[in-house]
């Protein structure tokens, strides 16, 4: 029987629909099988020509931790902070402001996830794959009942992050993901509408429901895989 589209309940679905940043984490140190299942189902995402160009360091070294958290800050004042304080609401400002100048919300363990250029390509297509790897252990993360959050404000100083971890020339850091169990339970992210973001053909034709969907009605959003 195939899978009826107006049902958001079905796993995979209701574990997209929640998965969520996690910036406050409890100080429990993350199993490794539970983070090599993490890791593999980042290794599973699309990759351009098949490539597989993703390197990931799994930093637990204090001083190695501790260096990341320092650079994180350094960027941050430098101007990132400027930035959010302007764009973001205040509550969620404090929220993130908390997290990147106070060591990732005490994340256990940080996954710096990097591409592989050495054979000559460009960073832009390297990102094309580093990032959907990132997304499913994001998703795995959540899967497995624990907290992780995409940032990339550590690597918009590419050179220094690598250095920190002893990444060879031609490999380039994108992004730092903290994972850890949450502090909190993590309640579902809010979202704009498809209607407001997809369009039809061309842009400015609104992607409406079908007759078909709206008759059987919108159907409540699932509860979280780890409520």
């Amino acid at each position: 029987m195939g899978l009826n589209p107006a049902d958001r309940s079905h796993p995979a679905l209701a574990l997209i629909l929640h998965q969520r940043a996690c910036r406050s984490y409890r100080s429990d140190p993350a199993d490794d099988a539970a983070l090599e299942a993490m890791l593999e189902a980042a290794t599973h995402a699309p990759s351009a020509e098949n490539r597989q160009p993703w390197v990931f360091v799994v930093v637990r070294e204090p001083a190695v931790r501790a260096g990341i958290d320092e650079l994180t800050r350094e960027v941050w004042l430098a101007g990132g902070r400027a930035h959010a304080e302007r764009s973001l609401a205040p509550q969620l400002f404090a929220a993130v402001d908390d997290f990147l100048g106070g060591g990732y919300g005490g994340a256990p363990l940080l996954v710096v996830v990097a591409g592989d250029g050495r054979d000559g390509t460009p960073p832009a297509l390297l990102a094309s794959s580093v990032y959907p790897a990132a997304q499913n252990l994001l998703l795995a993360a959540a899967a497995l009942g624990y907290g992780s959050a995409m940032t990339t404000l550590a690597a918009q100083s590419p050179d220094a992050l690598a250095a920190l971890v002893d990444l060879p020339e031609g490999i380039r850091p994108f992004a730092v993901i903290p994972v850890g169990r949450p502090r909190q339970p993590l309640g579902a992210p809010r979202r704009r509408a498809v209607r407001e973001v997809a369009h039809r053909d061309r842009f400015g034709v609104v992607f409406e429901i079908s007759e078909e969907r709206s008759a059987l009605g919108a159907p409540p959003r699932p509860a979280p895989p780890h409520a």
